[in-house]
């Protein structure tokens, strides 16, 4: 049930997502998905009732299934094509090498502390991280440079942009 809960949060995700008409923006999305993923998580890791984490699961597979397909749309949609293979096997080694990594961490912290523990203690950090992200994201230009490169948006959007003025 558990599964099947986050597998139905992950396709609303996905449907979200596939219903944008471009990938202006998305950098909100990379920051706010792993916002609802921690939140999801505290939930998890607070319940006792199984009904209850059966209805925290969607919110878990939406916010896991929007940051890692946004954050992908976006690196595809940037990338020279010559070098898209090789900055996708970088990003496919970044995220295969430190799920076993965060899985071995989370692993030990559960014998040391109990899952629920575990769970809530991660959901906090992927607020943190949630919160670092986007207030590293404010002050930043309204678009990143690749976006004029590949006709995403016309120059002159950038120039009428309200944070043209900050670098990128």
């Amino acid at each position: 049930m558990l599964f099947v809960a986050a597998g139905a949060g992950a396709l609303a995700g996905a449907a979200l997502l596939a219903a944008r008409e471009s990938v202006r923006g998305i950098e909100r999305w990379i920051a706010g998905a792993p916002l609802i993923f921690g939140l999801g998580l505290i939930g998890l890791g607070v319940s006792h009732w199984t009904w209850l984490s059966v209805l925290v699961m969607p919110v878990i597979g939406l916010g896991l299934l929007v940051q890692l397909a946004s954050s992908n749309t976006l690196i595809q949609t940037l990338v020279e094509d010559r070098m898209r293979g090789r900055v996708m096997s970088f990003y496919s080694m970044a995220f295969m090498g430190m799920v076993p990594l965060g899985s071995l961490l989370a692993g030990f912290m559960a014998r040391a502390i109990g899952a629920p523990a575990t769970v809530l203690i991660n959901g906090l950090w992927c607020i943190v991280g949630a919160l670092l992200f986007s207030w590293r994201l404010e002050p930043r230009q309204a678009h990143p440079p690749g976006y004029v490169r590949k006709g995403i948006i016309l120059s002159q959007e950038v120039i009428a942009s309200p944070d043209a003025s900050h670098p990128m």
